[in-house]
């Protein structure tokens, strides 16, 4: 979150250099690899600096995505930009579907037991390979299966609350 309110979503990260005209490698963490490239510009951050691009091209190379952005036309320019984050603004992201949401949007909420138990807040959601997991932030990291209708029983966008079958046992 930014201090004018503006939440940005993180997309992927440049890890390099592609030829010699200014293209980067981007190491996606889109679900389809290949649609980080569906968004016409990027906030770019790194250590040393922040800026806005215009993404020119991109397409599928290997593993990675290649892009070609605005104002980036050489090498050593490219190479300049390698770590940087790629970002967009979340108001930059497809609407969801009645019942749907982006894990950026769960961020922040409060989680509770059906009970009305504060179990913590949601620091983020990591992908697994058996299911996905809700990390609890604090001075522990909890953590909690993302199982929806098992584990998971409801997600209230409107009041910032998760409601969860789990008890706090669990985790001593």
């Amino acid at each position: 979150m930014r201090a004018n309110g503006e939440k940005r979503v993180t997309l992927g990260r440049i890890s390099g250099a592609y030829g010699t005209k200014g293209w980067v490698k981007i190491r996606s963490y889109t679900e389809r690899r290949g649609d980080i490239g569906r968004f016409d510009d990027w906030i770019l951050e790194k250590r040393d600096f922040q800026r806005r691009v215009a993404v020119e091209a991109s397409k599928l190379h290997g593993q990675d995505v290649v892009a070609k952005l605005g104002g980036i036309d050489d090498r050593e320019a490219a190479r300049e930009l390698a770590g940087a984050t790629v970002m967009v603004e979340r108001a930059a992201l497809p609407v969801c579907a009645p019942g749907q949401y982006y894990w950026t949007d769960l961020e922040g909420m409060s989680v509770r037991t059906a009970a009305g138990e504060e179990l913590g807040t949601i620091d983020h959601l990591l992908a697994m390979p058996a299911h996905d997991v809700i990390v609890l932030a604090g001075a522990k990291a909890r953590m909690i299966p993302f199982a929806v209708g098992t584990i998971v029983k409801r997600i209230d966008l409107d009041a910032g609350v998760v409601t969860v079958e789990w008890e706090r046992s669990f985790w001593d």
